[in-house]
């Protein structure tokens, strides 16, 4: 069973007359993971910051069981802490939001989830893998970045970009795999976009048409100040509540 992040925001009459954005935080709940000490905090600040109402719940990729379980949410984030105790879930969660306009940002480990659902399900090479969970894997993923920060630079006119509100940004990671960037051809020449970079090395993956579909290696959650929530994660809440309106 889904089990909710923190309570609602303090009573404000405005909450009456809005029915909250339900998104989805799927992966394994950790306290040693930095940035599963930052979601709890976030509806507050969406709400009191953006007026952007949402309510988030983990889901365990253990207890998910295809896209039924993700029926009703609003947006699905494939948050970090991999290697995921259920590596299909993760993918299947991932296909579900594509295939269905799913808002899905998917961070550091579900970056490569990402990729790795790309691979199989639109690329289709054979067997593909994720390394950190089948090494050898034809996934091929690079030296890890944990404890990094790094400038990130986006391209111009992407997703990435718009939502940034800059050309570049200076991020934090605690990823223990990166993707090698020879393998970088494979997905563009299937449409993913890789819009931005941090020396040469992909960090943003984008999906054109889709609703919102950025995934990042960095970790937006780990932003200084919890209490202004980073502009990806902003920009997800917004399309995670404008789907919300039309269900």
């Amino acid at each position: 069973m889904p089990t909710t992040v923190a309570p609602r925001p303090p009573a404000d009459p405005d909450l009456s007359r809005t029915r909250p954005a339900r998104i989805a935080l799927v992966g394994e709940r950790s306290a040693g993971v930095p940035a599963h000490t930052r979601y709890a905090p976030m509806p507050e600040a969406l709400w009191h910051r953006e007026r952007l109402l949402v309510d988030a719940y983990w889901l365990s990729t253990a207890q998910l069981d295809g896209p039924r379980d993700l029926a009703g949410f609003d947006g699905i984030w494939l948050v970090p802490g991999s290697p995921y105790r259920g590596e299909a879930a993760a993918v299947s969660a991932v296909r579900t939001a594509r295939e269905r306009d799913i808002p899905l940002p998917a961070t550091c480990g579900g970056f490569l989830h990402v990729l790795l659902e790309f691979a199989r399900h639109v690329c289709a090479p054979d067997g593909a893998a994720h390394a950190e969970n089948s090494p050898g894997s034809p996934l091929p993923l690079s030296r890890g970045l944990a404890d990094h920060e790094g400038t990130v630079h986006t391209e111009p006119g992407s997703l990435a970009e718009e939502a940034l509100g800059a050309r570049t940004t200076v991020e934090r990671y605690q990823c223990t795999h990166a993707l090698d960037p020879r393998y970088a051809g494979a997905p563009r020449d299937h449409g993913l976009r890789l819009t931005a970079h941090d020396d040469g090395h992909p960090r943003i993956a984008e999906l054109p048409g889709h609703r919102f579909f950025p995934s990042t290696l960095f970790q937006p959650e780990l932003a200084d100040d919890t209490s202004r929530p980073h502009p990806l994660v902003r920009a997800f809440a917004s399309a995670a509540v404008g789907r919300s309106t039309e269900t």
